[in-house]
């Protein structure tokens, strides 16, 4: 592709994601897989500047605002970014968008004022609005800086750098020193992570599909932050586990590989795709303690049928995402999924039904990938308050009896930044069942046949008892 082809090909990609109400990455992985015509070296070109123009949505947007177009459009920010980011003068752009096939079309005469108000410019301006300089959507800003606090700016700038490639070893088949040789085999270097004994780092983007080490299953992509949740599960062999809100599987498959194939995990959803698709995940990895259960709520009967009878239950639940905005962008704009008002009370439920699953003496690990209080701290502590059967598990003590060294944040939960540790944002609290339990120290949702009924029968039995 000539440079021009790609800008328009970047143009028209920009356009997809606009008009569908889908992830950035998953439109664009339909986009090349339509066009495959479209060689390794121009997919690359034109999903890395696609990716840089979704990363600097706001402050594009603020410039086109500035040189008084009308909105910004995939072609004013293709246009705004190679003046502001790549540096290019106007006789250039002009070159590029010649109307020749293949290329864009020619200038329009308002495209044309504005390439010459931003012209010379680069992407900061000292006029520029912190909340803008930082990508920082005003529905999340009054809540991302009370979680923050004096740490918004520099937490909210590392949002703005793309993530690094973190493998997962899988410990069935390899350890982090015979991953890296087979990575190496492949022109893959790779060196272990800071915090996760069983991460490695990649340096680059390497197409990992056609990868031996990969496609074999000695490794796994999951960011270094997902392994320390999975860590902070801390599953024994011969455990019984529940993933409750398994998703794609990457925790799954964490968990069941600490157990060392031993035990059973149960990986539930109320997307019985997603589990379908997942199932592949665990037959590469060489994992058979593994059975999905898809569910078709929260309070699916199933739970109350399993009621007590699991050793840990993994919450990872919806939220807003916050703390993956590394890697994904364009969840900042678009809402394609409930709105924090929504997911407060979802959360909520999940983990209050959830719990019911959990035996004595056994683990609730509720996480998320949210950097907001609200999501985390303060789901743990309002559930605490109705549930005093539960106590918070220290994550230190977790890591002394998992001998994982030393624990990486301090503290009771696994609060993780990109700032501070270098992975993406995530929030888990372990809260241990009480061994030696009173009736009195019962929530109602846990002898309770749905949420906000109890059956006088099962409430007389549980006082009985």
């Amino acid at each position: 592709m000539t440079p021009a082809a790609r800008l328009q090909a970047v143009i028209d990609l920009l356009t997809e994601i606009d008009e569908t109400p889908r992830p950035a990455d998953a439109v664009m992985s339909a986009y090349f897989r339509n066009r495959r015509y479209i060689g390794s070296k121009d997919r690359t070109a034109v999903a890395q500047m696609a990716y840089a123009i979704l990363r600097r949505h706001a402050r594009l947007g603020w410039w086109i605002e500035r040189g008084g177009y009308e909105r910004p459009t995939p072609r004013a920010r293709v246009l705004a970014y190679l003046l502001l980011e790549e540096n290019r003068n106007a006789g250039v752009v002009l070159e590029m968008f010649s109307g020749g096939k293949f290329a864009p079309a020619r200038l329009t005469d308002d495209e044309l004022a504005m390439v010459g108000k931003l012209e010379s410019h680069t992407m900061d301006h000292p006029d520029m609005p912190e909340t803008v300089r930082v990508e920082c959507p005003d529905w999340a800003e009054a809540a991302m800086r009370a979680s923050l606090g004096d740490r918004f700016g520099v937490e909210m700038e590392k949002l703005l750098e793309a993530a690094p490639l973190d493998l997962r070893i899988n410990p069935l088949k390899a350890n982090q020193q015979s991953a890296i040789k087979a990575l190496a085999k492949a022109q893959i270097t790779a060196e272990t992570t800071r915090w996760s004994p069983l991460g490695l780092r990649v340096k680059g983007r390497p197409p990992l599909g056609s990868v031996d080490a990969f496609k074999d299953g000695l490794v796994e992509i999951q960011d270094e932050g997902s392994q320390l949740v999975a860590l902070a599960v801390a599953p024994k062999p011969g455990h019984q586990v529940v993933d409750f809100c398994a998703g794609a599987g990457g925790k799954t498959l964490a968990v069941a590989a600490l157990m060392k194939n031993k035990g059973r995990v149960v990986a539930c959803d109320v997307l019985d795709k997603r589990l379908k698709r997942a199932a592949e995940r665990f037959r590469r990895a060489g994992l058979h303690n593994i059975e999905a259960h898809p569910l078709t709520s929260e309070r699916d009967p199933w739970v109350k049928r399993h009621k007590r009878k699991f050793d840990r239950v993994l919450v990872d639940a919806p939220c807003s995402g916050t703390g993956t905005w590394r890697r994904n962008p364009d969840a900042r704009w678009r809402q394609l999924g409930p709105g924090l008002e929504q997911l407060l009370p979802l959360q909520a439920n999940i983990l209050d039904s959830a719990a019911r699953l959990v035996k004595p003496g056994g683990r609730l690990i509720y996480a998320t990938c949210s950097m907001l209080h609200d999501e985390n701290e303060a789901q743990v502590e309002a559930f605490l308050q109705t549930h005093h059967d539960f106590v918070v598990k220290p994550v230190a003590e977790v890591w002394a009896e998992e001998e994982a060294g030393a624990p990486p944040v301090e503290g009771p939960y696994l609060r993780l930044t990109p700032a501070k540790h270098d992975t993406d944002g995530f929030f888990a609290a372990v809260l241990e069942r009480r061994a030696e339990e009173t009736v009195s120290q019962e929530s109602v949702s846990d002898v309770g046949v749905e949420q906000g009924e109890v059956d006088p029968v099962e409430l007389g039995k549980a006082i009985d008892a």
